[in-house]
Formats: C-alpha cells, sequence, structure tokens
C-alpha cells in the first residue's frame, strides 16, 4: 500500500474530457478533498482539456457550482478559492498533432509559472475507449512521454479494450511508447477501503487465514447489485453489458484479493503477484460451461414502490431488440491447491432490489451436528463482508435459545465503518488519484491481470454471442434476477443471500 508519510512531489494533473460527468462527479471533488487534508503538492495545477470552448474562467465556475453544493461552510468556500486557481484550460482536438503541439507549450508555460523544479506530468483519460489509444499515441509524438525531465504517467479508465482481441491490440499500440511503469489502468473499485481492508482482515487476523481454505470454506459468494437502471450510460452500456461492465474488471479484481496468497510483503508488486495468480488459476470455461454455469438477464417493464419501471429496452437510447445483458452470474473455480474444489458464486445487475455490493464466505458445517437436524449448509457459519453501503463485517454462527433443550439458533457479530466515528472513510478516486501522485501502483491493474481476467471471461462473451440456445432471461425490474439463476448453487438448501442496505438486516425480509 502506499506509505501515506510519502508526499507527492510538485506536479501537473491533465484531464482530458475535463467537462465531462466523471470529472465533474468524482475527480475534482476528490482532488478537492486532498486539497483539505494538505495531502496535495505546494506547486501543483490542473489543466482540463476539453473540445468546449471556454477560458479559465469559465472552466473555474464550471466546477466552482459542482462544489459549492457538497461544501457550503464559509471555510469550505475559502478553500474552494484557493483550489480553483489551480485550475486552467485548454481546448483541443484530441485527434489532432497539432492540438498536442499547444499543450506542450501550455504545460511548459504552467511549469514556468509556477516555479516547478521537475517536468512531472500525469495524463488522466477521462474519454470514451475510443480514445484510449489515440491520445497516448499522440501525447508520445509530442514527446509528452519523455522523462528526461521529470516522470510521466497516464491514467486509462475502464473498460481496458472490449475483449481480449482488443486488450492486446490497445497494449501493444501503448508499449510501443509508454513503459508499464508509467501506465495506470483504474479501476475504482480497488480504491475502496473495504476493499482493502479484505487483505488486512485476511493477513492480520490468526482467526481468519488458518480457515481460508477448502478444508473449511465450502462455497463462496460475491454480489454487486445495483437498485436503478441504465441511466443516462445507454451508450456506452449498451456496447459494454454486465459482464464488460461489471465482472471483467471489478469483481474479478475482488475475487484476486479475496483468494489470493499472502504475498511476501505489502510492496505493490508483491500484492500484484498473487493477485495475478489467483485470475491465472480460474478454471477455463468450457462450452458447455458457458451453457451450465452461467446465466444472463435483461431487466423487464415492473411497478416498484407504486412506480413503473421501464423495461431495459425501453430505454432511451436502447434498440428495441437489443441482446445486451443487464445481469450476470456465474458459478467457476480456481484451480489451485487453497481453492481446489470450492466453488465461486458471482452476480452482478441493474434494477435489482438494493445496492449492494458484499463478499459471502460460507463455511462447512460440522462434521457431526449434534443438536437439531439442520439440513445441509442452513447451519454454516458465515462470514459478510460489506464493501458497500453500510460498510462492515457480520459474523453468522450459531447460539443456543434461552430455555429448555439445546435449540439453536444463528445470531450476528458485526462491526461497521461508521462505528469509527473520528474516521472518515475517503472516496475511492481520493486513494487512487494520490497513489498515482506518489507512483503506488498497487490498487491498479497490472496488464497481466487484465489479459487473465479477459482470457477467462471470453468464452463466456463469445458463448453468448454466437450460441442460440443460449437465453436471455427476462427478469422484472426490482427482483433479484432470474429465478433460473438459484439453480446455478446446485445443492437444493442451499441459495443466494439476498441482502438488505443495512449490513444486518434480516436477508428473508430483504427477499420480499
Amino acid at each position: 500500500m502506499s506509505n501515506q508519510n510519502n508526499s507527492p512531489e510538485d506536479q501537473i494533473l491533465v484531464i482530458f474530457g475535463a467537462t465531462g460527468d466523471l470529472t465533474r462527479r468524482k475527480l475534482m471533488p476528490a482532488l478537492f478533498e486532498l486539497e483539505m487534508l494538505k495531502m496535495l503538492p505546494e506547486k501543483f495545477v490542473i489543466l482540463g482539456v476539453g473540445r468546449s470552448s471556454i477560458s479559465d474562467i469559465d472552466f473555474r465556475e464550471h466546477n466552482n457550482k459542482s462544489l459549492k453544493d457538497a461544501y457550503s461552510s464559509a471555510k469550505d468556500q475559502k478553500l474552494i478559492k484557493g483550489f480553483l486557481e489551480r485550475l486552467f484550460y485548454l481546448q483541443a482536438d484530441t485527434k489532432s498533432e497539432e492540438s498536442y503541439i499547444a499543450l506542450r507549450k501550455k504545460l511548459q508555460l504552467l511549469r514556468k509559472k509556477s516555479s516547478m523544479q521537475n517536468f512531472n506530468l500525469i495524463f488522466y483519460l477521462s474519454t470514451p475507449p475510443s480514445l484510449y489509444e489515440v491520445i497516448p499515441r499522440l501525447l508520445a509524438k509530442a514527446s509528452l512521454n519523455d522523462e528526461s525531465e521529470g516522470w510521466k504517467r497516464i491514467i486509462i479508465e475502464k473498460p481496458f479494450g472490449y475483449d481480449l482481441k482488443s486488450a492486446v491490440e490497445l497494449n501493444e499500440s501503448l508499449k510501443k511508447s509508454w513503459k508499464e511503469n508509467q501506465v495506470f489502468r483504474i479501476d475504482h473499485y480497488l480504491g475502496k477501503e473495504t476493499v482493502q481492508n479484505v487483505l488486512v482482515t485476511r493477513f492480520s487476523n490468526g482467526i481468519f487465514e488458518p480457515l481460508w481454505n477448502r478444508n473449511f470454506i465450502h462455497h463462496v459468494e460475491i454480489t454487486s447489485a445495483e437498485n436503478f437502471g441504465v441511466g443516462n450510460r445507454a451508450g456506452y452500456y449498451d456496447q459494454s453489458g454486465a459482464l464488460r461492465d461489471m465482472v471483467q474488471n471489478h469483481l474479478l479484481q475482488l475475487v484476486g484479493l479475496i483468494a489470493m496468497e499472502p504475498p511476501a510483503s505489502m510492496d505493490s508488486d508483491a500484492i500484484r503477484n498473487e493477485t495475478v495468480k489467483v485470475l491465472q488459476s480460474l478454471r477455463p470455461l468450457s462450452e458447455k460451461d458457458v451453457v451450465t454455469n452461467t446465466i444472463r438477464g435483461q431487466y423487464t417493464e415492473s411497478t416498484i414502490k407504486g412506480h413503473k419501471v421501464k423495461a431495459y429496452r425501453s430505454e432511451k437510447g436502447i434498440s428495441s431488440d437489443s441482446q445486451t445483458e443487464t445481469y450476470a452470474a456465474l458459478k467457476f473455480y480456481i484451480d489451485n491447491w487453497r481453492w481446489g474444489g470450492v466453488p465461486f458464486y458471482l452476480r452482478t445487475g441493474k434494477h435489482l432490489p438494493t445496492r449492494v455490493t458484499e463478499v459471502v464466505i460460507h463455511f462447512k458445517p460440522t462434521p457431526h451436528y449434534l443438536f437439531a437436524k439442520q439440513e445441509g449448509c442452513k447451519s454454516c457459519n458465515q462470514l459478510i463482508i460489506r464493501i458497500q453501503p453500510d460498510e462492515g463485517i457480520l459474523l453468522k454462527f450459531g447460539m443456543k435459545t434461552p430455555g429448555a433443550g439445546f435449540n439453536v439458533q444463528n445470531v450476528s457479530m458485526d462491526f461497521h465503518y461508521n462505528d469509527l466515528s473520528d474516521v472518515r472513510i475517503p472516496d475511492a478516486y481520493e486513494r487512487l488519484l494520490l497513489d498515482a501522485m506518489i507512483g503506488d501502483s498497487t490498487l491498479y491493474a497490472r496488464i497481466d491481470a487484465v489479459f487473465a481476467a479477459w482470457e477467462f471471461i471470453q468464452p463466456v462473451l463469445d458463448g453468448w454471442k454466437n450460441n442460440a440456445s443460449i437465453p436471455l432471461h427476462g427478469y422484472p425490474a426490482g427482483t433479484w434476477g432470474p429465478d433460473i439463476a438459484d439453480e446455478l448453487i446446485e445443492e437444493a438448501d442451499i441459495g443466494w443471500r439476498y441482502p438488505c442496505a443495512a449490513l444486518t438486516g434480516d436477508d428473508n425480509f430483504c427477499a420480499l
């Protein structure tokens, strides 16, 4: 992990797509939080690059409006004013070589104006994926990848490629001008405090790590649910779908952290080496496995709490015959000594009952159950690691019900991050931006991990595209996806956990 005592050097952050939604909603608030925490360099400039014909003053006012909505105190307003003075803007055509010559001149001017000794630059690509090859290539053509006067880094948003072939082609293009240690492939899930805490939970507690293997764990379940539809992302989402949007990046990276071996140290390479080994150990899915071990679905029209909700195919910008999945569920195995034979179940979807991301470790039942008979794994202990919302950890175990006899009921022991009232949970982008400024790539995806994830997902993409016998199941918006997803979990008495927004909520109640 990053050394928090390691202060970032003076530098310029260049944001391509500076007037876009991601910059307004995530990047600027994250940078302003770092400003309030005094974690930005003393000499630090943000240069927005975009197609809009606006001035520096216009750009500052554009961001001033969004920041003022979130920070209203007089002290905050004073800090906002100082922060906005760091912002500058350059109108540019990102496909034109001339624009990059102008960009270099602008950067040299800002460097001189700020009295920066080194020419340290970060380029953040908050742009459509179609520009992920173009911008780095033209930056290099303008010598903006040259590190003779200071380091140069480039941050690329997901998705890195559309499939395995395009990911390889994009990487080959980048390799011509950029070194691997200059490329930061961002996955905001890895920046979440609760995702990072998976490592601490596992490797700092003697009560967990000895049980974290096939001898004690029955199965692992990962859910990432959203309670809203495609919104204003139709153009991107209909070309992507749940499998590309969530599984290939966010959730497989999470699998890597859950299943990894203890690293030799908390060094960036040591941690990423272990997560890559997990992804490379995923058992390849055959054509038959894609039919039996994967489910895809698409939300249909429904009424939720009295409000009519459109079907996916009725959303603005979506084709009436779209085959894009808004729900994906998979069953798979990790072929190594730790996890041999342990099934992993993963599901994600839009317009499910609640917004929640969590990992559930289902432990095996005791070898001889002495008390009131419970079939299968109903009495199994569960460790629930909640990523969002109501971040925390929940442990379920059996206790005797007061009274005569030995009747057993499941009870819960929980910890909530919000119990640490004096500790603020930073936004994922705060952590990731600061790490890039410092040069710590621990929480960024390495290219071999990206390739391993695409290699695992590619047979599913091919099967869903080419095999007409694999149905696209409809599910009413506001439900937990297609009913047939229950059949992924083969044992009849075991099903998915139905989480509430509250970590300690009754999962049976939430299933209604």
